[in-house]
């Protein structure tokens, strides 16, 4: 910012959010306050290159109920557990959507979580699913519902859609599987483009860093983005 202002050029702001990891919540508040801005620039790591697009996520608990019984007695309960296993091989058996640019949607079965003690047939058991999604989700959301079937239930807890983005020329370009704010931005703060220094590969890892070059680098291609964005538009 500072560089563009010892350069003369006007007309352009920042903006800062909270709650990207999460729900996006500040995303969708400034999206009730935007400012007639022609453009935004959402800052991730990209290796600093123009990220044609980023994948959407669709995030799901997936519950299953029994009955408990005393293990030694199995027929008078019903396993929550084994329901819950039976749903999600039916899950993971998806055929889930492919994109052209985006490339294929993913599955994570990140959390699992059951039962009260070895002795006894579980009540309850639940698992936390995440998909990264290359579209809007409707088809993989009656895919999950089919899978279910009668072992379990969906409950879903967070819905983004992918995102195509724009290439400027000039600027070198990638395609990211995560999920940004940008779908709650909902455009009202302009045409959006996502760029920013570091690898997502080392992100929430022990090991996470950006290179110093990197940021240095990312000092002179925002300005870059900026006047050329203003010149061009």
């Amino acid at each position: 910012a500072r560089g563009l202002l010892d350069g003369g050029v006007r007309g352009f702001g920042l903006l800062f959010v909270v709650g990207e990891e999460r729900n996006s919540a500040g995303a969708w508040e400034a999206a009730r306050q935007n400012r007639g801005s022609r453009f935004l620039i959402n800052g991730e790591p990209t290796g600093n290159k123009l990220a044609l697009g980023s994948k959407g996520a669709l995030r799901c608990e997936v519950v299953s109920t029994g009955r408990m019984a005393h293990s030694a007695y199995p027929e008078l309960g019903e396993s929550a557990i084994e329901k819950l296993l039976d749903a999600l091989e039916a899950i993971r058996k998806i055929a889930l959507p492919v994109d052209p640019v985006l490339g294929p949607s993913t599955l994570n079965i990140g959390l699992l979580s059951g039962g009260r003690a070895p002795n006894v047939i579980p009540d309850h058991a639940r698992a936390e699913i995440f998909i990264r999604l290359v579209d809007d989700g409707e088809s993989t959301r009656a895919a999950l519902q089919a899978a279910a079937g009668k072992n379990a239930h969906i409950e879903e807890v967070l819905s983004i859609p992918a995102v195509h983005l724009g290439s400027l020329p000039g600027f070198e370009t990638m395609v990211v599987s995560y999920t940004t704010d940008i779908p709650a931005f909902e455009g009202k703060w302009g045409k959006p483009f996502l760029l920013g220094p570091g690898s997502i590969h080392v992100a929430h890892t022990t090991e996470e860093y950006v290179p110093k070059q990197e940021l240095l680098d990312a000092v002179q291609i925002y300005q870059q983005l900026v006047k050329q964005l203003k010149a061009t538009y």
